[in-house]
């Protein structure tokens, strides 16, 4: 969920651990949170169904006291342990912000849903990214990758 999650709102690690159920507007497929990173309310992030709809599975399956979305902090070994099963062991998990970045880039959106001041920091750091993943942004945006 955490991966989906990163994918597809471009959430940072710090963010997508914080989220509590209270933060997801199901009816309006949104997540709004506070950052943890830069303190700053964020803006209402848009959810696409299909991840909603695996969201709201998820939700479901927690205890009704539960807050927060994760109560187990997702570590980098975690992490690692992922990476190395599917065979992808450099892998960071901010790429998957920077997958999200790529494919706004190529639909013409700005750095309002990164959460970055200036518009050039956003396309120095993640849309004058690495070919490879320019080409995979393009692969997922067209549905050719599940």
């Amino acid at each position: 969920m955490r991966i989906l999650l990163a994918l597809c709102t471009g959430l940072r690690h710090g963010d997508i651990e914080s989220l509590r159920v209270s933060d997801i507007d199901f009816e309006n497929n949104y997540v709004t949170i506070k950052s943890k990173k830069t303190r700053k309310s964020m803006s209402s992030r848009p959810v696409p169904i299909p991840i909603k709809e695996e969201l709201k599975k998820y939700v479901s399956g927690l205890g009704p006291e539960q807050e927060k979305i994760f109560n187990v902090r997702f570590s980098q070994n975690r992490w690692e342990k992922i990476c190395q099963k599917i065979g992808l062991t450099d892998l960071k998990f901010h790429v998957l912000r920077k997958t999200f970045s790529l494919i706004l880039a190529q639909n013409g959106v700005t750095q309002n849903l990164l959460e970055h001041s200036c518009p050039g920091l956003t396309n120095k750091v993640y849309t004058n990214g690495d070919p490879v993943l320019r080409h995979a942004g393009g692969l997922i945006r067209e549905g050719n990758i599940r």
